[in-house]
């Protein structure tokens, strides 16, 4: 399958591994500073492959070749611009979070993908971790019958040289804050698990030590799911002196799960009222990864391939990245009016909150 990876900062190496370890034909990429491509290929040991093309212009890359997949590992800010492009080329894509800034182009994405044929996967590959897909097995299987609460802790640092590193980082209109760079896969973690559809959010963010930047460094919110359950949620890059941890917890009538590590890739707590001996290799589970971003990108990218072949919805499709951006956009929401949201979240933007701090 012809791939071309655009974006080559930080995540892509992530991209690249997953590309090499599911036997893509990495045909090009792209970024608007030629010495990250040149980097990201030598990293890889790809530098002297003269079959892989380098593109600034990303329309470009698309016109001048045959691709069937692309990955987008842009700024944020860009991301629902060029999904569009590609889909509306036929073209399937898997989007960096956040999938979008806004929930018009996340619907937008959502309908043209549908009207086109084409896959769309959002990259939350935490869903893929192997804590997490245990948690989720008990959960499908009704282990933890009714359930009462959950949380998700995101406890990190990121100092003055991250952002420094991109000028595109904390803005706005290419990135958001904590909430919407670091904590939104433990978000999207959050939501799937406890039922996915919600009621109300009442959200507040501020930004403690971060002044350089436009947006929060600290969000919580209080989430009303429609199934009776409530959620809280923490995110923060304010932790000193570096990252300190990503939990997951669920509490349900017979069971409470704790996952966590550096992001969710252990499991802390595993009781259930039905426990089997199954259950004895789950405590402790502890799954080694050599950055925070885990394991995960290889197994999206292969369920992808798998969707593509197939002809299936990919297993973290469109919707879930829609559904991790809304409950993002309405702790931004709540934050700006000083209330409770309401969901759906019909309309807002990373870029409604210019000027918030």
């Amino acid at each position: 399958m012809k791939y071309a990876l655009i974006g080559c900062g930080r995540i892509a190496t992530n991209h690249i591994k997953a590309v090499l370890n599911n036997g893509l034909e990495l045909v090009a990429v792209c970024d608007v500073i030629p010495e990250h491509m040149e980097s990201l290929l030598s990293k890889h040991e790809l530098q002297n492959d003269t079959s892989i093309k380098s593109y600034t212009d990303y329309k470009k890359l698309i016109e001048e070749n045959q691709i069937e997949l692309v990955g987008i590992a842009t700024e944020s800010g860009i991301h629902a611009e060029i999904a569009l492009y590609c889909i509306e080329h036929g073209i399937h894509v898997i989007i960096e979070k956040p999938m979008a800034m806004s929930i018009a182009d996340a619907d937008r994405i959502i309908q043209l993908s549908e009207e086109k044929g084409v896959k769309v996967s959002a990259c939350h590959q935490n869903r893929f971790n192997v804590a997490v897909q245990e948690m989720r097995k008990a959960l499908e299987a009704g282990r933890f019958g009714k359930l009462s609460h959950g949380s998700i802790h995101v406890r990190w640092n990121r100092n003055k040289d991250y952002y420094t590193q991109a000028p595109w980082r904390g803005t706005w209109a290419q990135d958001g804050g904590a909430l919407m760079n670091q904590c939104i896969h433990g978000i999207d973690l959050l939501r799937w698990m406890m039922g996915n559809e919600i009621e109300e959010v009442y959200g507040v963010t501020k930004q403690q030590f971060h002044s350089y930047l436009e947006a929060e460094d600290i969000g919580m919110a209080v989430v009303k799911f429609k199934n009776g359950a409530v959620a809280t949620i923490e995110g923060t890059t304010n932790v000193y002196p570096q990252n300190l941890e990503e939990t997951l917890y669920l509490f349900g009538e017979n069971g409470t799960v704790k996952l966590g590590g550096k992001s969710t890739n252990n499991i802390d707590v595993w009781n259930f009222a039905d426990e089997t001996e199954k259950d004895q290799d789950n405590k402790g589970l502890e799954e080694q990864t050599s950055n925070v971003y885990g394991n995960g990108h290889t197994s999206l990218y292969a369920d992808v391939i798998d969707a593509i072949q197939t002809d299936r919805s990919p297993y973290v499709d469109a919707y879930a990245g829609r559904n991790a951006l809304e409950l993002v956009l309405s702790i931004y929401k709540s934050q700006k009016e000083g209330k409770a949201v309401k969901l759906p979240l019909t309309d807002f933007s990373s870029t409604d909150m210019a000027g918030e701090f």
